[in-house]
């Protein structure tokens, strides 16, 4: 809307040309962000306060959990309108690869936002069964992918598969990519939810990943950084940086308000909705495999649960780890929450900066 407004200005005053480069604009969106949540924040709390919705703590969870009962929960909504605001503010919304990734976090925090309120009826730390869930998210992803799929028979999304370090293969998946971006959608948006079991854990790693692929969107819609870096061009992920970066500037204002000892959770509406979130940039900018080094720590807290659950069915009740999430175990081997969380945070810095290093090495 303000780019609307502001950039007709340069033919009055120069300065105003200023609105027009993607790198003023998405500091713009990331600053604006950033201070929403934070203004916003206390507003946020004491409403969640007043309408008594706490979070309700898993029974099968670590004991030194329970004293978190009762947290303000769903405060994703608040980095959520924050991302969407600050894009419709400096963002060029001719362009529909922005409308795609602001509709696919809508649609994963609508199922978030079914998961969190189940929960706080039934008051318990459960909410819509694993089959609900997961057959919300096959549903709504497929109408995801169905919509790219649609825009790239047209000419309007790039129907290739891109791997890293191959340059000349990129086979054409035409209808066979809906499957694809259905699995990238809900393995991303279920693996952040995973991760969201400490305070400001998940936040934090989201910080890193999306300040990643902030970078990523632009390298991707610029012309010679695409071509030197041997990536693939997307000339509309271009205008994708500004959203981005609000989406990185409303999760750093949030870990202000989430970080030990939180005074506001995010919820379900928020983990999905961030998940989602990073997995439609990847797939908008082509970056799908690089989206597994960017979000390790995210991955490996997916596999821990994986990897507990198989291994618990095979042995006949043995387990693999403590407890899963990968986190709980950590917690059980008489780690603090503030060590797990920190170190997770470093671990996630050196996947992001791995994966950024890779452009260069091909």
């Amino acid at each position: 809307m303000l780019y609307w407004l502001l950039v007709p200005l340069r033919d009055y005053f120069f300065f105003f040309n200023v609105f027009r480069y993607i790198t003023v604009r998405t500091a713009l969106a990331g600053v604006s962000a950033l201070l929403f949540t934070l203004i916003f924040g206390p507003l946020t709390i004491k409403l969640l306060k007043k309408y008594q919705l706490g979070e309700e703590i898993r029974p099968d969870g670590p004991e030194s959990h329970q004293q978190k009962k009762g947290t303000p929960t769903m405060g994703g909504l608040l980095f959520i309108l924050a991302t969407l605001l600050t894009t419709l503010l400096w963002g060029d919304l001719r362009n529909h690869y922005i409308w795609i990734a602001m509709m696919t976090m809508v649609i994963f925090g609508a199922i978030g936002f079914i998961d969190d309120y189940a929960k706080i009826k039934k008051k318990q730390g459960t909410g819509l069964g694993v089959r609900q869930k997961f057959i919300l998210q096959i549903i709504l992803s497929g109408l995801i992918a169905f919509i790219l799929v649609y825009l790239g028979t047209r000419g309007d999304f790039n129907l290739h598969l891109h791997f890293p370090f191959f340059k000349e293969w990129t086979p054409y998946l035409g209808w066979a990519y809906l499957p694809w971006i259905m699995l990238i959608l809900i393995s991303s948006s279920n693996s952040v939810n995973l991760a969201d079991g400490l305070d400001g854990l998940a936040i934090g790693l989201m910080v890193i990943s999306t300040s990643a692929i902030t970078a990523l969107t632009y390298i991707a819609g610029h012309a010679l950084w695409s071509q030197y870096l041997n990536i693939a061009r997307v000339p509309q992920a271009a205008e994708l940086t500004v959203f981005a970066g609000a989406l990185s500037g409303a999760c750093l204002g949030f870990l202000w308000y989430n970080c030990h000892p939180a005074q506001l959770f995010m919820g379900d509406v928020g983990a999905l909705s961030l998940g989602g979130t990073v997995g439609i940039l990847a797939i908008l900018i082509k970056q799908e495999f690089l989206l597994f080094t960017i979000a390790g720590v995210f991955i490996l807290e997916a596999l821990s649960v994986i990897l507990q659950v198989g291994y618990f069915r095979l042995s006949g009740g043995k387990r693999l780890f403590r407890m899963a999430p990968l986190h709980h175990h950590f917690e059980l081997l008489g780690w603090s929450e503030e060590k797990v969380v920190v170190r997770f945070w470093i671990m996630g810095i050196i996947f992001a900066l791995f994966s950024l290093t890779t452009l260069k090495l091909r």
